[in-house]
C-alpha cells in the first residue's frame, strides 16, 4: 500500500484533483480505461515511456480500494 501512495498523487491544483501517476499527467482512470479497452501493459508502456509496470499496478491497486 505504501508503494501505491508513492506513485499515485492527488493534488487539488493538478488535473482537478483526479488521482494521477507521479511525474506525469496520466490519470488512474486513463490507465485503467486503456486496459479495459484491450491495451496490453506493453502497449501502454510503449505509448507512455515515462511510466513503469509498477505505476500501472499502482493504478489498479488504487482503483481497487476506491
Amino acid at each position: 500500500m505504501e508503494k501505491k501512495k508513492e506513485r499515485i498523487i492527488i493534488d487539488p491544483n493538478i488535473l482537478e484533483g483526479k488521482p494521477f501517476v507521479k511525474g506525469t499527467r496520466l490519470t488512474v482512470k486513463y490507465i485503467i480505461g486503456m486496459r479495459a479497452q484491450g491495451w496490453t501493459e506493453a502497449d501502454i508502456l510503449h505509448l507512455h515511456p515515462g511510466i513503469t509496470r509498477a505505476d500501472i499496478r499502482a493504478c489498479f491497486a488504487y482503483a481497487s480500494v476506491k
